[in-house]
């Protein structure tokens, strides 16, 4: 095989090999109205912009569960948490921290950036929702 189809052939793999890469990372965010929509889709869940137009807060019962920055290049949620639970995220995922700005022993702050899948998303928001549902 001549030396151009050989340099041609490992340029498309090299072209193919990224796209997959890129929509394997991208099946595995979510994004802000994905994010958005999942919360409403809450029963009585209602959103607000109480602490400005940089953050959206989710809450059920007049009760945060769920507040989302609008201004990070890369989107990032704060979730309540169980305390143990919280604290064993936090070890096993370096996307998850302790909530910004939030009572740090109850919230978590979770970073999607690819690590956690859609459904792990989900089950963080909902955790928090049915937290906030309880307390009545």
């Amino acid at each position: 095989m001549p030396a151009h189809f050989a340099k041609i052939i490992l340029i498309t793999q090299r072209f193919w090999s990224t796209i997959f890469f890129k929509l394997a990372v991208n099946s595995f965010r979510m994004n802000i109205e994905e994010l958005r929509e999942y919360a409403l889709s809450l029963d009585s869940a209602m959103e607000s912009f109480p602490f400005g137009n940089e953050t959206l807060v989710f809450k059920v019962n007049n009760k945060i569960f769920l507040l989302a920055s609008l201004s990070s290049e890369i989107l990032q949620f704060n979730v309540k948490c169980d305390p143990i639970y919280a604290e064993e995220l936090r070890e096993k995922y370096s996307s998850i921290m302790p909530g910004y700005h939030m009572n740090k022993k109850h919230w978590n702050t979770i970073i999607v950036d690819g690590t956690l899948s859609v459904s792990q998303l989900k089950e963080f928001i909902k955790n928090s929702y049915l937290l906030i549902l309880k307390k009545k």
